[in-house]
């Protein structure tokens, strides 16, 4: 589909409904396959329709990364939510007690004694315990412990505190070192267990390498959120087909300066700047040899071939680097249903980035 009739402004976020459903189907239908709960990540889409409809195909629950998020969620009637963020601070931490008071089950993270020790003070004379699972460090480079040995003892140190249960185990992992994960995930339960520590839960996640997802003896969970969509970056990583990608930007030609070079009203406000390295901020549907080669903030350039030219009014549609970012960028989205059918649908979470 190379354009959408004109009728709505731009620039605007086009998802496809059949797609979307489509693409929420076959993973949760891998998933049931390999044994592996499904507990996809809301931050893609930030959909209350789009997070029942994931609940609805078998996902176990869903995922967020902040408060602000889960509460959204909580509002619409989902009520089993992890929140995989390390939760700091007397204001946060009593938006988190009231909201367990709201959900059927609520599960957080922690990385450190601190976290921990914070999360035992709000929930010390709670009704129920709050679930905590320890996030590991496998190879991304970003929060949790650093190995299976500091799992071992965070996990100890949870069991115990006042207000809290232990979970298991989560990690963001690293792109291509399933295996890895899987050691580590694998030596930290090992631990637990040979003192005593039950670990209900090993949680692992990412798009980029959902297909080969399995337990591999070890893994209960999978986290996965761009799956949804899809976009640039899965596609040309070969997670999945261009017409895999469910959520496209509109954009309207609003100059044509020079014979190679046009620029469209979607700048960075939108498309954003993310994954530059892919080279471009975004893949013009039906113009392969186009590029989006720089982006200000209502501006988006982008350079082609003199036979490949668009003229001022032209509307193009684009498959972001990264759809997750650009989602948030926008208070609704259009969402096309069976027939072409264009109806508006608000992003409910857009901006609960506390």
């Amino acid at each position: 589909m190379a354009s959408d009739p004109p009728t709505f402004e731009t620039p605007a976020l086009v998802i496809d409904e059949a797609t979307a459903l489509r693409n929420i189907a076959r993973f949760q239908a891998h998933c049931d396959r390999t044994g592996l709960k499904l507990r996809p990540h809301i931050k893609t889409h930030k959909s209350i329709r789009f997070a029942r409809a994931q609940i609805a195909a078998g996902a176990a629950g869903i995922t967020c990364q902040k408060i602000g998020e889960a509460e959204v969620m909580a509002d619409a009637g989902i009520d089993d939510i992890l929140i995989t963020y390390n939760i700091i601070g007397a204001a946060k931490l009593a938006r988190l007690r009231a909201l367990a008071g709201r959900v059927k089950a609520l599960s957080v993270v922690a990385d450190s004694a601190v976290v921990a020790d914070g999360l035992s003070g709000a929930f010390g004379v709670a009704p129920r315990p709050l679930t905590v699972l320890v996030e590991c460090e496998t190879g991304a480079g970003r929060c949790g412990v650093q190995t299976p040995q500091d799992a071992v003892a965070l996990g100890q140190k949870i069991a115990t505190l006042p207000g809290l249960r232990f979970g298991g185990l989560m990690t963001y992992p690293p792109v291509g070192d399933g295996a890895g994960v899987l050691d580590f995930m694998r030596a930290a339960r090992a631990g637990l267990e040979a003192r005593g520590i039950g670990c209900p839960e090993v949680s692992s996640g990412g798009s980029p390498d959902m297909w080969r997802a399995e337990t591999g003896g070890v893994l209960t969970e999978y986290r996965a959120g761009t799956y949804i969509f899809n976009d640039r970056s899965l596609a040309e990583r070969g997670t999945c087909a261009w017409s895999d990608c469910a959520a496209h930007v509109a954009a309207t030609v609003v100059s044509t300066p020079t014979g190679t070079r046009a620029i469209i009203d979607a700048g960075s406000k939108v498309l954003t700047s993310d994954l530059p390295d892919l080279g471009g901020f975004g893949h013009v549907i039906g113009h392969p040899g186009m590029r989006i080669t720089g982006l200000n903030e209502e501006h988006g350039i982008i350079r082609h071939d003199p036979g490949d030219r668009l003229s001022v009014g032209d509307r193009v549609m684009i498959i972001p680097n990264h759809i997750c970012v650009v989602s948030n960028m926008l208070d609704s989205a259009w969402l096309r249903r069976e027939g072409g059918k264009l109806t508006a649908l608000p992003i409910d979470a857009r901006g609960r980035v506390i």
